[in-house]
């Protein structure tokens, strides 16, 4: 018996997977963001901080690098009540991207630091330079230029990996997808589109971070 498709049944409800798609732009934009400038932060204390920073940083890197990100959701959103820490599922679903995130992030972005001459770091010194203001304007723009390419690619990770945020109920496109064909039961309908808008997505945030990267956060310097 011939497969009959019906995508119409899928699309009607438009609206849903727009909202499904807007929620995991919101998440992807606040946890890139976050992400980011937690890294960073982790980074320059794995490089220059002190011996006990250092291992704390170390095995909160290793830590999140080696577990499935849905553990760590799920320790975030069932565990953390245990503890008195009650979390709604969009707040969860931020924190758990944005700690998985710059656990990636701190080891890509210390890659581009060790690799940054030792002369641009003397040349901020005699410019009498604090260290903060060293690492933050002189090694830190050209470093996330050498590793922007695999961060981009790090945070589209991070974003397709959101789709597992709708277990907790986070209102993301995997969810709107599902819950779609839950009411009308075009399960391959739905989860083929919710494949395509994924797959644009990932094209247009890639584009965008490239964009975005030479010309406000690195200054095209390499």
């Amino acid at each position: 018996m011939p497969i009959t498709l019906d995508f119409w049944a899928v699309l009607v409800d438009w609206r849903m997977l727009f909202t499904g798609v807007l929620w995991t732009l919101g998440l992807t934009a606040v946890s890139t963001v976050l992400g980011l400038a937690l890294g960073i932060v982790c980074c320059a204390a794995r490089t220059s901080g002190p011996v006990w920073v250092k291992i704390v940083v170390g095995a909160y890197v290793e830590l999140f690098r080696n577990t499935p990100f849905i553990a760590q959701l799920f320790f975030i959103f069932f565990g953390l009540p245990a503890m008195g820490i009650r979390l709604s599922p969009a707040e969860a679903s931020i924190l758990a991207m944005v700690v998985n995130l710059a656990a990636y992030a701190t080891e890509i972005i210390r890659a581009g630091v060790e690799a940054t001459p030792r002369g641009q770091r003397e040349a901020g010194e005699s410019l009498a330079l604090s260290p903060a203001q060293i690492y933050l304007w002189v090694v830190l723009p050209p470093a996330l230029s050498r590793v922007w390419p695999a961060l981009v690619s790090q945070i589209i990770i991070v974003m397709l990996g959101s789709s597992v945020c709708g277990q907790i109920s986070t209102t993301e496109l995997s969810f709107m997808a599902n819950l779609i064909q839950s009411r009308n039961f075009r399960a391959f309908e739905a989860f083929i589109i919710a494949a395509a808008a994924y797959l644009v997505l990932s094209i247009f945030v890639r584009f965008l971070l490239n964009w975005i990267g030479p010309r406000l956060i690195f200054g095209g310097r390499t």
